[in-house]
């Protein structure tokens, strides 16, 4: 049966969040129903912008509820890496992709053991950590060693050199500032099925215009609820460190989604997020310029300003 229909509000429109709050409000009230992947059910429109100004370190970090901030940063962090294996993150406490090879490891071999036990086993046992942790090519990899071939005259061929786009980009951000294609792309089609999750937050596009750097992100896939905070604050994130590195003060950061949608077991988080009003506005001061992108820690990075509400909890959907 279908829920009542959620009110218009508020009387702090012009807070940059409230545009997130008005995208939660339209999927749940006017969304189409659907039958999905997991089996739950979503409330879904198609096609969604939102366009966050990052000057004088402002980021699009909500307060309606708490966002563990520190949690997607060292999942970014992780990406640059180009690990796919979740033990660095499980031993730094982060469980964003437990329940993916966690639901894997049930399924391949019958054993069904509770997820933090599995965890834990992951966190003791490199061998089995090794085995059971591995997501696959997923983010990281595609971003800095997607994979290339050489083709042989005999028609065979071998593994070439990976290439690293985000180096890429920061390199032609530098020397060719006006080009159309500083883009760091995740959807590998040759290697989707090899994924635990194929990318969701899947194109980056950058664009420099009087000397502000500008991101556009687009997203195929987006659970606005749970998902999108996090993909708000690591894409802007993303965009910030590479300003930095390449000289630029940050601009607008643009966010667009393909499926937007809520889940229908989100109810209570997404009528109690709707009640609430936005909290002051968040700020970034990157503290520490390191040599490359890849040499960012999680202490380079202070947030100020950030008086959230309390956080809500909600079950992830596999």
């Amino acid at each position: 049966m279908a829920s009542a229909a959620l009110p218009a509000d508020s009387s702090n429109r012009d807070h940059p969040e409230q545009q997130y709050l008005d995208l939660m409000r339209r999927i749940w009230n006017e969304g189409s129903e659907r039958v999905d992947r997991t089996g739950i059910g979503t409330r879904s429109v198609f096609g969604a912008m939102l366009r966050f100004d990052l000057t004088d370190g402002a980021m699009p970090l909500l307060t309606t509820k708490r966002v563990y901030w520190k949690t997607a940063t060292r999942e970014m962090l992780w990406f640059l890496t180009g690990e796919t294996n979740i033990r660095p993150l499980v031993l730094q406490g982060v469980k964003i992709w437990n329940e993916w090879p966690h639901a894997r490891y049930v399924r391949e071999t019958g054993d069904v053991i509770a997820l933090d036990d599995f965890v834990q086993r992951i966190a003791e046992d490199e061998v089995f950590a090794e085995r059971w942790g591995d997501l696959g090519p997923v983010y990281g990899k595609q971003w800095v060693d997607w994979p290339t071939y050489r083709y042989r005259p005999d028609g065979t061929y071998e593994k070439g050199p990976g290439i690293n786009q985000v180096a890429q980009v920061i390199e032609s951000l530098r020397t060719d500032p006006g080009s159309r294609r500083h883009i760091v792309e995740g959807w590998n089609v040759a290697e989707l099925d090899r994924m635990a999750l194929p990318p969701c937050h899947k194109t980056y596009q950058f664009h420099v215009a009087d000397g502000r750097l500008n991101c556009a992100l687009y997203q195929r896939s987006c659970d606005v609820a749970l998902g999108l905070p996090f993909n708000l604050w690591s894409g802007a994130l993303l965009q910030r460190m590479i300003a930095q590195q390449v000289d630029l003060e940050p601009g607008e950061f643009v966010w667009m989604g393909g499926d937007v949608h809520l889940y229908l077991n989100h109810e209570h988080l997404i009528t109690e997020q709707l009640s609430r009003e936005p909290q002051g506005r968040p700020r970034l001061e990157i503290v520490w310029r390191p040599e490359t992108i890849f040499d960012y820690r999680l202490e380079d990075f202070e947030v100020r300003n950030y008086t959230p509400l309390g956080a809500i909890k909600a079950p992830v959907a596999v």
